[in-house]
């Protein structure tokens, strides 16, 4: 098992790394500002759960197979955009009816968290960012590689989901005062229109960039 110095050091790098806004936490952000706190931090933990995903798979080996195949990033990457696209383009044409811009029942903040946990695993960016972030800490004298990997993995998962919680309470706070004092239908409009577009955003940026920035 990695030593505490090794876990204090892997727990500030993901700190920093995961209070910098990146593309989950625009669509946390989004999911705040369409549905409220509880839609937002919804969708974080479904990022969390995807995340796992991830390390699960850097855990097995499956994320060095996946870098080193590149049809097999390339299917993955453009099913992330296509799924990115169609949440953009169902916002942007969708209805302004209270229950869309307000997640509150269970079955809504379900549907926002699966949601979630796609957009993670179909991200193969997260995939190649364990890849290269947690070997740097693997020391095989320290004991079982797969352990150590395993253990680092859900300590930086951990840390990220504690820094994207923040983003979805604060947009969320911010989207549920804005409401209250300018309900309309004009104001729930922009609403579907400002979350609508970042997911085009997030969509077009996925398909425009390569693999070699995270």
């Amino acid at each position: 098992m990695p030593d505490t110095s090794t876990f204090t050091f892997v727990v500030l790098a993901s700190l920093v790394l995961t209070l910098i806004p990146g593309p989950a936490v625009l669509y946390i952000v989004a999911r705040g500002v369409e549905g409220g706190r509880a839609a937002g931090l919804a969708s974080a933990q479904g990022i969390w759960v995807g995340a796992l995903v991830h390390v699960a798979f850097a855990t097995a080996g499956l994320s060095a197979l996946l870098a080193s195949s590149a049809a097999a990033l390339g299917v993955v990457k453009w099913l992330g955009v296509a799924y990115l696209v169609w949440l953009g383009l169902s916002r942007l044409f969708g209805k302004d009816d209270t229950a869309t811009v307000t997640a509150t029942s269970r079955r809504d903040l379900a549907a926002v968290f699966r949601q979630g946990v796609l957009v993670n695993v179909l991200n193969p960016k997260v995939a190649l960012f364990f890849l290269a972030f947690l070997p740097q800490f693997v020391h095989p004298e320290a004991g079982p590689v797969w352990l150590q990997v395993l253990s680092l993995g859900l300590t930086a998962s951990v840390v990220g989901l504690f820094t994207d919680s923040i983003y979805a309470m604060l947009s969320g706070t911010v989207a549920g005062w804005l409401k209250r004092r300018y309900e309309s239908a004009r104001f729930r409009r922009g609403q579907r229109y400002v979350s609508g577009g970042i997911y085009l955003a997030l969509g077009a940026a996925a398909a425009a960039t390569g693999f070699g920035k995270h």
